[in-house]
């Protein structure tokens, strides 16, 4: 049943790590091209079509999984050590920088009028809102990417247990 688990924290822990990725190579460097108000109602778009069942089931599961997976392996060194750094690392630098970060800018965006907005005001929202939030994507992308890796490692080590 642990191996499951496991499994099951690998590949969440892993699409994660994917959409943030995703995000830090391609998609904000194509949305960096596109005009004020096209960016702003693209950030808008996106940021109302991300909450959906599949996010959260991935996004919020990493965040459960994670730590009951550690507490599942407690007493298998080195498998609970690189899942306790895995959940640290993905409860502090991609849940916790995303509910302190992100989400306060998603939702700042969100109530911003762009269409009732004048031209300076579309120019200073996204100054407000583009550089900050890119660069805490880019701080989920690493913490991610390194959760994964310690997951990975600690999917490698238990298989060497049962060796």
């Amino acid at each position: 049943m642990t191996t499951v688990f496991l499994l099951i924290t690998a590949v969440l822990t892993a699409l994660i790590a994917g959409l943030f990725y995703a995000y830090s190579c391609s998609v904000v460097l194509g949305l960096g091209k596109l005009s004020d108000s096209e960016y702003l109602k693209a950030m808008q778009s996106i940021n109302r079509e991300i909450l959906n069942p599949v996010f959260f089931m991935s996004f919020m599961g990493t965040a459960i999984l994670l730590p009951v997976t550690t507490f599942l392996f407690r007493g298998e060194q080195p498998v609970f050590l690189f899942l306790l750094l895995a959940s640290a690392a993905y409860l502090i630098g991609v849940f916790g920088v995303t509910v302190a970060g992100n989400v306060p800018l998603n939702d700042m965006l969100d109530k911003f009028d762009i269409n009732g907005a004048t031209i300076e005001g579309i120019k200073q929202m996204r100054e407000r809102f583009e550089d900050r939030w890119n660069l805490l994507n880019n701080i989920r992308t690493v913490f991610s990417v390194v959760s994964i890796g310690l997951v990975v490692c600690a999917c490698i080590w238990s298989r060497e247990m049962t060796r």
